[in-house]
């Protein structure tokens, strides 16, 4: 199993969440930054748990502050190539960050990603469709909606560009996250926890991963293990793993 999106800079402490991971079969987790903080936090835990930890790197749109754009670009620039994606980055409409700041930002981070090459990991919170239509444009080949929750009709033109969408958790109780993963075909759809998100009042880890395992599997009316091979070989293709 594939932990596709984790915060794991955002855990202490580590060791024991790790193990858990390990103990129920997740063979990698794809720990994602926000800033040039938790971007160097995640790569550090990368180095630190080689062949299970693979990092991204991002500038989550909570995250930005004008006097700040700068430094977190250039860090990004610097150091993308080391990672396997691009991410968490995109927009985000329940933020106070201004939308043309946040689409200023967000062009220039998928400028980045087509540079060298990697696959981006969008955050698209009330910003479905401009979120969508910003990385058709810039010609992005790979790119995953982490936690759709949007529209079918955006839906189908994610679909149709090739993209993925992920789901949590939060299958177990949101309808418009249960819709999106019933309507997607499975060989578009990631798992994550987005840990250490608190999903009705448990905080997540990474080995809640089966929890969307088994509330992704009941929705599509499969078998777990279909469902872990599936999604698992969806991750692989995406991220290079």
């Amino acid at each position: 199993m594939i932990d596709t999106h984790a915060h794991l800079n955002e855990i202490e402490p580590i060791e024991p969440v790790i193990s858990r991971a390990k103990k129920i079969g997740i063979s990698a987790i794809v720990a994602v930054g926000m800033d040039v903080d938790s971007n160097q936090a995640t790569l550090a835990l990368a180095n630190r748990f080689p062949e299970l930890v693979y990092p991204a790197i991002g500038y989550h749109p909570w995250s930005i502050t004008a006097e700040k754009i700068e430094e977190n670009l250039r860090f990004i620039d610097d150091n993308l190539a080391t990672c396997i994606a691009l991410g968490e980055v995109g927009l985000d409409y329940k933020t106070k960050v201004k939308k043309p700041v946040q689409w200023d930002v967000f062009s220039r981070l998928l400028s980045l990603a087509k540079r060298y090459h990697r696959p981006v990991i969008v955050h698209s919170r009330f910003s479905h469709q401009r979120s969508h239509q910003m990385v058709a444009d810039e010609g992005i080949e790979q790119a995953v909606f982490h936690w759709f929750s949007g529209p079918p009709e955006i839906l189908e033109k994610i679909i149709a560009d090739g993209y993925y969408i992920s789901a949590t958790p939060a299958l177990s109780y949101s309808p418009p996250h249960q819709a999106a993963m019933r309507a997607a075909p499975i060989e578009k759809i990631l798992v994550e926890t987005d840990s250490p998100v608190e999903y009705q009042g448990k905080i997540s880890e990474p080995a809640d991963l089966t929890i969307t395992l088994r509330e992704l599997s009941h929705i599509k009316g499969r078998d777990i293990e279909e469902v872990r091979r599936i999604t698992t070989s969806n991750a692989k293709r995406l991220f290079g793993i």
